[in-house]
């Protein structure tokens, strides 16, 4: 049986709970940083396009009030009604249009999260604008779309970063860490998975010129998590995709597979479903696995963080770091000069690898990254 909620009113409805329990405003932390006077009194966030991962925003506005979500932008009236029930984004002006909300509104930063067919159009907007920018991923659907907004955001120094969360979580910085220890040796070989519930996905996902495939759209999470762990570069891909079954979601792939040459001639993999039963405890089953020569870091969320060495055991990682939030990064980089833990850099890079990626499931061909 079908979900009858969309991933979009789930997050909806779920930020809405949360933030009817704001923390005590005497000592606030996000992931891990004390809120004391380092951010100005009011952050003013615009939010174009409610869909995607921009609960991101609101987690942080939950527990940082100087984070102050100003205006929302959505052509759906049905989301913006929804939206208007969240005691974040109740007192958010609301617009049909983006322009006109860019136009209309004094921002200091735009989230962009709608569907990924507009998103570099506005990306490119923003820019032109000065705003600084969180986007959705991917950043564009085509390495014309991605080089053109890379020319944007150069020409008018826009800071920019986009909705990678997996980087903050604790066991993936653990992992990280021991990789750039040398308790694995030099990797050789990677492994990886996404496997999502289907459940109900709006018409846009269904077709290839607004959905832009299965591969940008969540590869990009574990191809950048395999760069960012690592510290290994994709030099090739090759790969697989299709769509099994469920007709009625058009051009959406539901199965993929890529395999990746390293810069050192390693090689790593991943494999990706929107097949994972209803059934299910979660929504998602994500793992990584790092083999290098001298041992293999591996992270599933059934067995936890699991690291095994030539010098030592079997075992679990229990001591973890403390977990971080992307959006409250992207702000003491903006606001405090701190080295962000994504680059803009390295936004256009992992874009450019997923798409592709996607050109050589397409073309049954190897190319070059």
């Amino acid at each position: 049986m079908k979900e009858k909620l969309s991933r979009r009113d789930i997050l909806l409805a779920t930020t809405a709970v949360a933030a009817e329990s704001l923390v005590s405003h005497q000592v606030l932390r996000a992931g891990g940083l004390e809120n004391s006077s380092r951010f100005p009194k009011s952050i003013r966030v615009g939010i174009i396009g409610l869909e995607g991962h921009y609960s991101e925003i609101l987690d942080a506005a939950r527990i940082l009030p100087q984070i102050q979500v100003t205006a929302v932008a959505e052509k759906s009236p049905a989301l913006l009604a929804g939206a208007s029930k969240n005691a974040l984004l109740k007192n958010a002006s609301n617009h049909a249009d983006y322009r006109k909300m860019l136009d209309a509104e004094k921002l200091d930063v735009v989230a962009v999260c709608g569907e990924n067919s507009t998103r570099a159009e506005i990306v490119q907007a923003c820019a032109e604008r000065k705003l600084p920018i969180v986007a959705e991923k991917p950043l564009a659907l085509s390495i014309e779309e991605l080089e053109a907004t890379r020319r944007k955001i150069t020409a008018y120094g826009v800071p920019l970063t986009m909705l990678l969360p997996m980087r903050f979580d604790p066991q993936y910085q653990k992992m990280r860490s021991i990789v750039q220890s040398g308790m694995i040796g030099e990797v050789a070989s990677m492994g990886a998975q996404k496997s999502y519930k289907l459940g109900e996905r709006p018409d846009w996902m269904k077709a290839r010129k607004t959905y832009g495939g299965t591969i940008p759209y969540i590869g990009i999470h574990m191809v950048d998590l395999m760069r960012y762990v690592s510290g290994r570069e994709f030099v090739a891909t090759a790969g697989f995709h299709s769509r099994i079954g469920f007709p009625e979601y058009g051009e959406m792939e539901n199965n993929t597979a890529l395999v990746f040459q390293l810069d050192n001639q390693g090689t790593a993999s991943l494999r990706m479903d929107y097949l994972r039963p209803q059934t299910a405890p979660t929504h998602g089953d994500d793992r990584l696995r790092i083999a290098g020569t001298k041992g293999i870091v591996e992270y599933q969320e059934g067995h936890g963080l699991t690291l095994a060495t030539t010098s030592e055991k079997p075992g679990t990682i229990m001591d973890l770091p403390p977990g971080k939030r992307l959006f409250v990064d992207f702000l003491e980089a903006l606001y405090n000069g701190k080295k962000p833990v994504i680059t803009p850099d390295e936004v256009f890079r992992v874009t450019e690898i997923v798409l592709k990626a996607r050109e050589a499931a397409d073309t049954g061909r190897v190319v070059r990254l």
